[in-house]
């Protein structure tokens, strides 16, 4: 998303939620999220064997 987007994104949510934020809120709330689609890239970008086995599930 561009930080256009980002903030509209921001502004909208904070709206739902009743929050008032401040420019450093908004801006450190931006940060925080374009991270987390970075992370989130590396994972989706992540290339897997159609054939690979899942893991499997231990139960206590």
């Amino acid at each position: 998303m561009t930080q256009d987007e980002w903030d509209a994104y921001i502004a909208e949510a904070a709206k739902l939620l009743g929050l008032a934020l401040t420019d450093e809120m908004r801006a450190a709330t931006r940060a925080n999220l374009e991270t987390a689609e970075r992370m989130a890239k590396l994972v989706l970008d992540y290339p897997l064997d159609d054939h690979a086995e899942i893991a499997p599930v231990f139960l206590a």
